[in-house]
């Protein structure tokens, strides 16, 4: 599959970064919220709550403009059972088959909300999805450097 070119304005970075005050304050509310409801949960659960909320302050901050928010605050919205774990089945050898995968379709299955996009729309929220995702991993060493200073 050829990538097709990206027409339109010709700026794919606008609106790109989502505001960083304003992810930092919905993260540092939901933190509070886990330490005041979560002070005998497990270390797991805690860990899990501070992921969804680090998520849920991303996408929330980005707003209703991208696909990826509006994919990421729904799969956090629809909690989902945990599947139980079956025990593994002895691996049988099987020849090794080269199976070209396109980039593209990779990219729809990590990019929240990313499948059924076209190449372009695809290559724009992967952009901002990647900001986003840098953005909140400062905003996480800012937040554990003030902790543990």
């Amino acid at each position: 599959m050829e990538p097709k070119s990206c027409s339109g304005d010709g700026n794919p970075s606008r609106n790109l970064h989502p505001s960083k005050p304003l992810m930092a304050a919905n993260f540092l509310r939901c933190l509070s919220r886990i330490q005041q409801t979560a002070t005998n949960s497990s270390v797991g659960s805690r860990s899990r709550r501070i992921r969804r909320a680090a998520y849920a302050s991303m996408a929330y901050s980005a707003g209703h403009r991208r696909a990826w928010s509006w994919a990421l605050l729904r799969k956090l919205r629809c909690r989902r059972v945990r599947p139980v774990i079956l025990p593994r089945r002895p691996r049988i050898a099987r020849p090794q088959v080269v199976i070209e995968i396109d980039r593209a379709e990779v990219l729809r299955k990590l990019v929240p909300g990313g499948t059924g996009m076209d190449y372009c729309r695809l290559l724009e929220e992967t952009a901002d999805y990647i900001r986003c995702l840098a953005t909140q991993v400062r905003l996480m060493q800012t937040v554990t450097d003030s902790i543990s200073s």
